[in-house]
């Protein structure tokens, strides 16, 4: 049977999902399309339940199909979506050997594609600090291509729940971030204005800069995947 109606329980779920207090609540997100969906299978994160469209729930369990237009209300990408599926949240606690931690890291596309370069270059988590946009909400499951499904995220409130030497990634030109990488490493990002608070330097072990041949600073997104490139290289040395 196809869901036609608004106050289908599900849609009104999809629908309450997109904003991060209804999140907070349930601990569960939203992952439209059928790259997230077959992502999260590959992970083994199964999905509470999908919503698709029709044709597409023969055989499978927890599928419900929607019409055409409810869908579209569901979706909140511009093109729609064929598969919206609702997944449990999943946190855990920093570890290493290679934690990639944000402080003040407010741009949600940022978190998901700093997710993703984490998954890409065998981070062991992700850990989220202070005033950070919300990992499981719709623009940074997106940006994480997946990654979100494949990679431990954390929260954490104190320095010294960071795994082993914390080198803090500053702007500028200090110390460039070269070897030796020592295991556990956690590499702090922070905000895209403001950067780490001075606080924060104070408690890291070291504080680095990514040498650049022009410019001083690059966004937290691009510093972190350059920062993860480079550890892992130092690391096979």
């Amino acid at each position: 049977m196809t869901i036609t109606s608004h106050t289908n329980q599900h849609f009104k779920e999809i629908r309450k999902l997109a904003r991060a207090s209804a999140r907070a609540r349930s601990e569960r997100f939203v992952a439209e399309g059928e790259d997230l969906y077959a992502a999260a299978h590959a992970a083994g994160r199964g999905a509470l339940y999908v919503l698709c469209a029709p044709g597409l729930a023969a055989g499978r369990e927890n599928w419900f199909e929607a019409d055409a237009a409810l869908l579209a209300k569901a979706s909140r990408l511009g093109s729609g979506a064929r598969v919206i599926g609702v997944y449990p949240e999943s946190w855990t606690t920093p570890v290493g050997p290679l934690c990639v931690a944000l402080w003040g890291v407010h741009d949600p596309g940022n978190v998901g594609t700093i997710i993703r370069a984490a998954e890409a270059f065998g981070a062991s988590s992700v850990a989220l600090g202070a005033d950070c946009a919300d990992p499981y909400g719709p623009k940074a499951v997106r940006a994480s291509m997946g990654a979100i499904f494949a990679t431990p995220i954390a929260r954490f409130s104190a320095m010294d729940e960071l795994p082993g030497e914390v080198v803090g990634l500053v702007p500028g030109y200090v110390t460039p971030l070269r070897g030796p990488i020592h295991e556990p490493t956690t590499l702090l990002i922070g905000g895209e204005r403001d950067g780490l608070p001075p606080e924060t330097l104070a408690q890291c072990s070291r504080v680095c800069s990514i040498p650049q041949v022009a410019g001083d600073s690059l966004n937290a997104a691009m510093a972190a995947t350059v920062a993860l490139y480079e550890a892992t290289r130092m690391a096979s040395e």
